[in-house]
C-alpha cells in the first residue's frame, strides 16, 4: 500500500473507481478535477503496482475549526485489507495539520461497513439527512470526530501500530 497526494494525472483512474463505487450518484469529472486542484483540501490515492486501489478526499480550509471528509472509495478487490482505514487516517491527519478541531462526514445509511469503520475511529452520529442520496432515496448519517480525542487515542498506540506501520 502506497499513499500519496492525488494529481490531475490520477483523474481518469479516480473517475473509473468513482463510477464503479457510486453508480447512481457519482461525482462528475469536472467536480472531481476541481476538488483535486483546490487549495482548500487534499485528495490522496492508494496505488499498488501502478494500479489505483483507492482514493479519498478531505476539505480542510487552513485555520478553520472544522473539516469534511468528502469521499473515500476502495476498489472491490482491495477491500478488507485496511486501505480504507489508512486513507481515513491520512485525511484526518491532513485536517488536523491544517488546524481543524473537528471532522464531519456523511455516510449512506445503507453502508454498514463504512459506518463501522468511522465509528471505530471515534466518529459519532450527530444526525440524519432523510433521502439525501438521490436517486436512491437513502438517508445520510451525519458523523463527527473530535480531533483532540482522536489524536490522544492514536498517540497512545505502540510505535509499531502508528498509521503506515501496520495498524490499518
Amino acid at each position: 500500500m502506497s499513499l500519496r497526494t492525488a494529481t490531475a494525472a490520477d483523474l481518469p483512474d479516480i473517475m473509473a473507481l468513482e463510477r464503479d463505487s457510486f453508480p447512481s450518484d457519482a461525482w462528475s469529472e469536472a467536480m472531481m478535477a476541481a476538488e483535486i486542484a483546490s487549495p482548500h483540501g487534499r485528495y490522496v490515492v492508494d496505488v499498488e503496482a501502478g494500479t489505483l486501489r483507492g482514493y479519498g478526499g478531505v476539505r480542510a480550509v487552513q485555520g478553520a475549526a472544522d473539516a469534511d471528509i468528502q469521499t473515500i472509495a476502495i476498489a472491490p478487490a482491495a477491500r478488507g485489507r485496511g486501505r480504507g482505514r489508512a486513507l481515513l487516517a491520512e485525511l484526518i491527519a491532513s485536517a488536523r495539520s491544517r488546524g481543524a478541531r473537528e471532522v464531519f462526514l456523511e455516510v449512506r445509511a445503507d453502508n454498514p461497513v463504512a459506518t463501522a469503520l468511522y465509528a471505530s475511529e471515534g466518529f459519532v452520529e450527530i444526525g440524519r439527512r432523510p433521502r439525501y442520496y438521490q436517486p436512491d432515496d437513502v438517508d445520510a448519517v451525519v458523523m463527527k470526530l473530535d480531533l483532540a480525542g482522536w489524536a490522544r487515542a492514536h498517540e497512545a498506540r505502540p510505535e509499531d501500530e502508528t498509521p503506515g506501520k501496520g495498524w490499518c
